[in-house]
Order: C-alpha cells, then sequence, then structure tokens
C-alpha cells in the first residue's frame, strides 16, 4: 500500500524558496503524484503534477513560473521547488498519488488522487 508524507515546509519571508520533498513507501512507480494546496477558508486546490516517467508536469497558472517539479524514482521522492513565494501561497500542502483513471498521467480533479499524505505546513509572512 502507498504511502506518502511531506516535508520542508517552514515559515518563510515573501520572495523566498522552499523546497518540499513528497516521500513514498510501496510501490511507487508508476503513478503520478499531485501537489495541492489548501488556504485558510479556501478550498484545496491541485498546483502541479508529475507523470510516474518525471518527464510530464503540469502547473497551475497561479504559481506558473515560480514553482517547479521533480522526481527522482531512484529515492521514492517528489520535489516542489517554490520560488518568489508571496504571502497567498501560504497553506497546508499535501501530496496524493493518482488513484483513479490512468494512473501514470496527471489529470485536473481531486477526486482522482488518493493516499493523501499528512500535509506540510507553509507560511509566507514578514
Amino acid at each position: 500500500q502507498l504511502q506518502l508524507v511531506e516535508s520542508g515546509g517552514g515559515l518563510v519571508q515573501p520572495g523566498g524558496s522552499l523546497r518540499l520533498s513528497c516521500t513514498a513507501s510501496g510501490w511507487f512507480l508508476d503513478y503520478a503524484i499531485g501537489w495541492f494546496r489548501q488556504a485558510p477558508g479556501k478550498e484545496r486546490e491541485r498546483i502541479s503534477c508529475i507523470s510516474n516517467s518525471g518527464h510530464n508536469t503540469v502547473i497551475a497558472d497561479s504559481v506558473k513560473g515560480r514553482f517547479t517539479l521533480a522526481r527522482d524514482n531512484s529515492k521514492h521522492t517528489v520535489y516542489l521547488q517554490m520560488n518568489r513565494l508571496k504571502p497567498e501561497d501560504t497553506g497546508v500542502y499535501y501530496c496524493a498519488a493518482k488513484s483513479r483513471g490512468l494512473l501514470r498521467t496527471c489529470s485536473e480533479g481531486l477526486d482522482d488522487f488518493g493516499s493523501w499524505g499528512p500535509g506540510t505546513q507553509v507560511t509566507v509572512s514578514s
């Protein structure tokens, strides 16, 4: 059974950077992995996704040009590099594995993902 755990969150000033990690235990190689965030009082949104091979990524418009994804299958880890952070990036960040449809590719719906990690808090504030 696939289990995911996020790490790397924290408090950072506007304009700063953080790198989040999503580390998997269990069979990892067949799954696309998505990153999601939930800001206070808002619904959870998908911000990025990477295919199982790492060759294809999807980045939401709200973070495009600032956030990038990478995947190291040998370490069972997906990385979310976040640069030029803004206060509106504050929230709990989650990773999850594609669990419905074509498991190796990304899709839009939150319901297509499962094995959610517990989340890591990111706070962007001066």
